[in-house]
């Protein structure tokens, strides 16, 4: 059973969504198609980039569909981008002084457990090179962090209880269909945009579930 699964299809946890067919069901964020909007959210927020860095953790099972997805939308957005791996949080330092040579106007972060963790560091480390970043967590926005766009974890979580009493009470994992994330949330830390030096448009911050302030 999982909650907040990012790619069950695409890392062969299930045969698909409608029809899991194996041992396991749950919830999904649908990682692909959330990355692609990420990215969409970021370039809207700051417009004038051009070029964007992507981190990413490549133990992370799911990140080569990810990546592809985030390409995709790269080159509909019209944006070049620059792929900066980070395996450990010691890798942090060297991948912003990778994106600060490639001149990015920004930084999208493809969630894995690393940036979670140490979500605080990746925050002050944007502050000091002056990047806005878009993040797939409100923590790391509550940590110092730009923006984010992601799902709502505790709906989720919330909803994976009832499919847990549908298995106690005898259902087959295989005859659960796989749900997908219904609510989503964009969260924005003024004080950080003001640190900055970003000015974003009235009209996007009217967009927002959260500000912090």
């Amino acid at each position: 059973m999982f909650a907040t699964h990012a790619d069950p299809v695409g890392v062969g946890h299930v045969a698909s969504l409608a029809r899991p067919g194996g041992n396991i069901t749950g919830l999904t964020i649908i990682q692909t198609d959330l990355v692609a909007k990420q990215l969409e959210i970021l370039i809207e927020a700051v417009p004038q980039a051009k070029r964007i860095g992507v981190l990413f953790n490549p133990p992370t099972l799911w990140h080569r569909s990810a990546l592809q997805a985030v390409e995709t939308a790269g080159e509909k957005l019209g944006v070049q981008l620059v792929m900066v791996p980070v395996r450990t949080v010691e890798d942090f330092e060297g991948a912003f002084l990778t994106m600060s040579r490639e001149h990015v106007a920004g930084f999208f972060v493809v969630l894995s457990a690393v940036d979670v963790s140490h979500r605080a560091r990746l925050a002050n480390l944007a502050l000091k090179h002056r990047l806005p970043g878009m993040f797939g967590t409100k923590e790391n926005v509550e940590a110092g962090g730009l923006m984010s766009y992601s799902a709502d974890f505790n709906d989720m979580v919330q909803r994976a209880a009832t499919y847990i009493d549908k298995i106690l009470k005898g259902a087959k994992p295989a005859d659960l269909p796989v749900e997908q994330a219904s609510k989503y949330e964009l969260v924005i830390n003024l004080k950080t945009a003001k640190a900055i030096g970003l000015t974003i448009s009235e009209a996007f911050l009217l967009r927002a579930d959260m500000l912090i302030e």
